[in-house]
């Protein structure tokens, strides 16, 4: 992990097109502003492991890969 020292205002670039500047700093909160082109997803850890939670349980839902074979079965059998 790269550690950074920042003041409010001042970026840092990732692969030339990502730039993060600190726009605040009050307390123990930090204030960023991302700028990405729009083919990049930028999501807080938090959210991406509540999204991917959800998919993983929707994937492996025992009821869901039931129905799932039951309709695989129907094809095979009635092409």
């Amino acid at each position: 992990m790269l550690i950074l020292t920042r003041k409010p205002e001042q970026s840092i670039i990732i692969a030339d097109d990502i730039v993060v500047t600190v726009l605040a700093v009050d307390g123990d909160r930090v204030k960023l502003g991302i700028k990405a082109p729009v083919d990049i997803s930028v999501l807080r850890d938090e959210v991406r492991r509540e999204v991917g939670g959800e998919n993983r349980r929707a994937a492996y839902s025992p009821a869901d890969r039931a129905k799932m074979e039951g309709m695989l079965r129907t094809l095979i059998r009635d092409p």
